[in-house]
């Protein structure tokens, strides 16, 4: 799709708010290829939360996202608080993977830079056998630490758990 399938994302926000409840509508987007008019498109349907998932730290990404760019992730943040300012924005990151503690809190300062308000971090866990295998199992005390570092630095609301996934317990953060 020539718009990354932002379209799509307008159309289904669009349908959900026809409903005319009290539904709140979180949208996990890609990162459209750096493309404003994709986000344009999206956030003119007003959800109530834009998601975009940096997932793992900078010094990963060669090996672990070598089509993404941990740049451009938070350049999408950026751009959507740039173009509807007070946007709700949410991002992800999963841990075993291999990263170190300071790597962590580097993401969540680049995060709060960026203006993202919402924070999950999970556990990352193989789908397969062939899939990245996990480095490290991440403990409940650690995950604690870091979900307690993620409001002290200015997280709005922030899951920290092993099974945390970004719509862990959604109706949380709003």
């Amino acid at each position: 799709m020539p718009d990354g399938g932002a379209d799509m994302f307008s159309m289904t926000v669009g349908e959900i708010k026809k409903l005319g409840d009290s539904r709140k509508v979180e949208v996990l987007i890609p990162d459209f290829s750096g493309s404003e008019d994709s986000l344009k498109t999206v956030i003119g349907a007003s959800p109530d939360v834009v998601a975009h998932n940096v997932e793992t730290v900078p010094r990963l990404y060669p090996e672990l996202r070598s089509r993404a760019d941990y740049g451009r992730s938070l350049n999408v943040l950026r751009t959507v608080r740039k173009l509807k300012p007070g946007q709700l924005t949410k991002s992800g990151i999963m841990l075993g993977l291999g990263e170190k503690e300071d790597e962590i809190f580097c993401v969540m300062k680049d995060l709060l830079d960026a203006g993202c308000d919402f924070l999950s971090i999970g556990q990352y866990l193989a789908p397969s056998k062939n899939s990245y295998p996990v480095k490290r199992t991440i403990g409940a005390e650690e995950f604690e630490l870091y979900g307690r570092k993620a409001k002290e630095m200015g997280f709005k609301h922030a899951e920290s758990g092993t099974y945390v996934r970004t719509s862990y317990r959604a109706h949380l953060y709003l």
